[in-house]
């Protein structure tokens, strides 16, 4: 949300933002935060089950959307998945598909979806917010790396072969949230835990407006290929 709310400060009057997340009282706070920052925006928003998105639940942004000329999404959602198991532990088919249908698959299927409403001049441009463990692995996280890691290489895929697209992988680094406060908690291997702890305890786990701010750096900047992925330690 806070991602969002700093991005929309730099969009033009009478752009739209459509938000679409599970729970309709986190939408409806976000969205009054937007127009307090930038009342020429319209904002829709839309409380849906990421785990299953379908068409038929996205078609109402249809007519709000289709004549833009600039598409910019961010695919933010998200679920650590359980830390408490060692990789060779599950074997919970159900349990899988859900991980997968919501930090995979819903994504995709929402990210092609309003990518078809573009018309062929507009820019599009597509951020993935991605992770370290996109791309090394951490004990504990069997459910998060692997889904992080999948989600990742759609979008490079999807850069690849888009021309049209820019894409972009933003990793936000270690951020204060509910997510590092459940690995901390809950990870079954020590050192993962302990990683979490001493970097609250050392002040250096980020906060959500150390990420953002640097993600909008990264942004303006430009210095990027379609489909990198970029973490903010990095040097651009």
């Amino acid at each position: 949300a806070k991602m969002t709310i700093e991005t929309s400060r730099n969009f033009q009057s009478g752009s739209v933002v459509v938000l679409i997340a599970r729970s309709l009282q986190g939408l409806e706070a976000t969205k009054q935060e937007i127009l307090k920052n930038n009342s020429e925006l319209r904002v829709f928003i839309k409380a849906m089950d990421l785990t299953k998105p379908v068409a038929e639940d996205l078609k109402e942004f249809y007519d709000e959307t289709i004549d833009f000329d600039l598409f910019f999404m961010i695919h933010n959602v998200g679920t650590l998945g359980d830390v408490g198991k060692w990789s060779k532990d599950i074997n919970d088919y159900d349990e899988l598909q859900n991980y997968f249908s919501t930090n995979v698959f819903g994504p995709i299927i929402v990210n092609n979806f309003f990518l078809k409403l573009a018309k062929p001049s507009a820019q599009k441009f597509v951020v993935n917010i991605t992770s370290k463990a996109a791309i090394a692995p951490f004990k504990s996280f069997a459910f998060y790396c692997p889904g992080k890691a999948a989600r990742e290489m759609f979008f490079r895929v999807l850069a690849e072969e888009s021309n049209d697209v820019l894409v972009l992988n933003y990793s936000p680094g270690p951020v204060d949230t509910e997510m590092t406060v459940d690995a901390q908690k809950n990870a079954v291997a020590t050192e993962t835990s302990k990683m979490f702890r001493e970097a609250r305890e050392t002040g250096t786990i980020l906060t959500t407006e150390q990420t953002t701010k640097r993600f909008l750096e990264v942004i303006a900047k430009g210095n990027y290929q379609s489909g990198d992925h970029v973490d903010f330690y990095d040097d651009i």
